[in-house]
């Protein structure tokens, strides 16, 4: 027991060598997540014929793919949440969740349609377990009153997620774009049994942090469905019924699709209204606000979301490549906003404690709602780029736009991510129950794949409405939606009861 402890108490930088052993899991299953992601929607827009044949699928149906996709991939996390709270705890659960993705992303370098489906379904289910419950971990590693030492602690860890993300939209992009797609594929799955093997060599570590929690009532717990919980209340029924029924009228008057989504979210929003009946009068409050931040969660991924998806093929189709004789595969401006954040992380982060210090506005609401403001300023660039397209009578692309509105509109898009999602993560970590961590931690970013579902909803609708207005109604409806949040700051600042 003694070496154990020991082993915990650990200090690397000031911090528990466990960050480090999570930071690096989370480095290479972002490298295998956003490698993938680099290249799976030019994958499914590339001609069947050629060297590197892809799946020929028009534009609007890969964009709804990806958006189907990514929603799922962050929807996981809730049933993930509730496999770490309740049956095997965060540490095995991400265990699980890496060997999951491990199939996933190796089942991809093999080529075929079943390959395709089976592999993202690992990959879905993967991610579930291992996303949440990684973040919740790392909240875990502090004390609940050493706030800035944890606020600090997540920025490391997601400067760990960015170098992932940024080595792999060059590698597995080039490699995917320029030889072959599951090359880049099955790259991708490398660096997810490195992360692997890496976590479970680091177990030694993390003991002590994300293990099942006992409930008193455990025995009569687990025999419930929790589900059914969902039904004993009024509140809860009433909004389970609400939203099924929005559902049930949506697939019979549109669209099946998106009626089952709702229904989904039905039981969603009813076992959240279970967790909140749970609390006593402090946690209901700041289970509220936790609500309130899934919303902006849900806003700002909605539109920044659009770096996969409609972004992707835009600077494929729409955006001038030639850089000289080298054409810049379209796949590496997914690397723009992680080499942005390497390069200005530790900048926006001394600027708010600069700006605590001054005695100004700093909440964690406060910096999530300027992170939605700036990030939709940087559609602005992208409408600009959009009008310098031009096409002939027979609407072939006779101008493309320059790279550097990209590159602009990703400082932007970074910038916004860097004042509202590390403090997200932290700030779902300080209002959440114990007993409840993984499973606000999974519906975070269950609120992140609605987003995603978001935005790839805008991009099938991008052909319709044009380029210019899509951007330019995104760049506006974010800078007011963002100012409204500002507006009612102090109100919900009460409602976090001083756990800031």
């Amino acid at each position: 027991m003694e070496i154990s402890l020991q082993t915990n108490n650990k200090k690397l930088l000031g911090h528990p060598i466990g960050l480090f052993v999570l930071f690096f899991t989370e480095l290479w299953e972002r490298f295998s997540y956003y490698g993938m992601r680099a290249i799976l929607v030019l994958y499914l827009v590339s001609e069947t014929s050629g060297d590197n044949p892809g799946m020929g699928w028009s534009d609007s149906s890969a964009l709804s793919l990806y958006g189907w996709y990514t929603m799922f991939v962050y929807l996981a996390t809730i049933p993930g949440g509730i496999l770490a709270d309740r049956y095997l705890g965060q540490r095995k659960s991400v265990m699980l969740g890496g060997l999951l993705l491990c199939f996933g992303h190796g089942i991809l370098a093999i080529e075929g349609l079943w390959t395709f489906y089976t592999g993202l379904a690992f990959i879905v289910l993967g991610v579930g377990c291992l996303k949440g419950n990684i973040s919740t971990m790392v909240g875990g590693l502090y004390g609940k009153n050493d706030h800035n030492k944890r606020d600090m602690g997540f920025y490391i860890f997601y400067m760990g997620i960015n170098i992932g993300a940024a080595v792999s939209a060059i590698l597995v992009g080039y490699i995917g774009e320029v030889y072959n797609w599951h090359y880049g594929f099955g790259l991708a799955g490398i660096g997810m049994v490195i992360g692997q093997i890496g976590y479970w060599k680091g177990q030694k570590y993390l003991t002590h942090v994300g293990n099942l929690i006992q409930l008193e009532n455990k025995k009569e717990d687990k025999s419930e469905n929790l589900f059914l919980q969902i039904f004993k209340k009024t509140n809860s029924l009433v909004g389970f019924l609400i939203t099924a029924l929005i559902g049930v009228y949506v697939g019979i008057n549109s669209d099946w699709n998106y009626g089952l989504l709702f229904i989904a979210i039905a039981f969603a929003i009813g076992f959240s209204i279970v967790v909140y009946n749970d609390g006593n009068k402090i946690e209901k409050d700041r289970i509220l606000v936790t609500y309130l931040a899934f919303l902006i969660v849900i806003v700002f991924w909605g539109a920044f979301e659009q770096a996969g998806g409609l972004m992707n093929l835009y600077a494929s189709q729409k955006t001038d490549l030639a850089l000289g004789s080298f054409m810049v595969p379209a796949s590496w401006f997914q690397s723009a906003n992680a080499t942005y954040i390497l390069i200005f992380a530790t900048i926006i982060g001394s600027f708010w404690i600069w700006w605590k210090k001054k005695g100004y506005e700093h909440s964690s609401l406060f910096k999530m709602a300027v992170g939605v403001v700036i990030m939709g300023l940087g559609f602005a660039f992208m409408a600009i780029a959009a009008n310098e397209v031009t096409y002939d009578t027979s609407g072939n692309i006779t101008q493309k736009s320059a790279m550097y509105w990209l590159l602009l509109a990703y400082l932007f898009h970074t910038i916004g991510e860097l004042c509202a999602s590390p403090v997200a993560l932290s700030f779902i970590t300080k209002l959440a129950p114990a007993r409840w961590g993984a499973f606000m931690m999974g519906a975070y970013f269950a609120a992140t794949g609605l987003g995603n579902k978001v935005a790839g909803s805008i991009g099938e609708n991008a052909s319709e409405v044009g380029d210019f207005w899509t951007f330019s109604g995104i760049t506006i409806f974010c800078t007011i939606f963002g100012v409204l949040v500002i507006l009612i700051i102090k109100p919900l600042k009460r409602l976090v009861h001083d756990a800031e």
